[in-house]
């Protein structure tokens, strides 16, 4: 008698379970448009290079968007730009003959000497690394990328 029982508990438990598997599918979200407030998918950081010069950056990833708008409110953050350096292409970079590839750039605390130096050096081929990572830049502004 007692294995019926739990048979029939059993056998009724399994029916409860396969009545919630049929029917409709659970709605699901529908993405909400962009607002005014929702993050832009590409920006333009302007940096200030020890307090001397200015070079510009495309950022394309949302979480170094978000870093660069903290270090612009003068919030702590990581504040080196570092990124490998494309020659005869300013990009978004007016005034200059190279930009950083958007596609390369993180925003770290600490980067090796050999990428340091100021805008115009990458300009003249002083800076001999791949990557520039001016430890003495300041973001200064920020723009949608047009």
């Amino acid at each position: 008698m007692r294995i019926r029982a739990v048979s029939a508990a059993l056998l009724t438990l399994l029916v409860v379970v396969l009545a919630g598997c049929g029917g409709d599918p659970a709605p699901t979200a529908t993405p909400l448009p962009p607002t005014a407030t929702s993050q832009p998918t590409s920006v333009v950081v302007t940096f200030r290079v020890a307090g001397v010069e200015e070079y510009r950056i495309e950022l394309i990833d949302p979480q170094l968007i978000a870093v660069a708008q903290k270090l612009l409110a003068g919030e702590e953050a990581p504040k080196i730009p570092n990124g490998l350096v494309v020659r005869g292409d300013p990009g978004v970079n007016v005034g200059y003959t190279w930009h950083i590839d958007p596609n390369s750039v993180e925003i770290v605390d600490v980067a090796i000497e050999v990428c340091d130096g100021l805008p115009s050096f990458v300009e003249r081929g002083e800076v001999t690394s791949d990557r520039y990572c001016p430890w003495d830049a300041q973001v200064i502004a920020i723009e949608p990328r047009q």
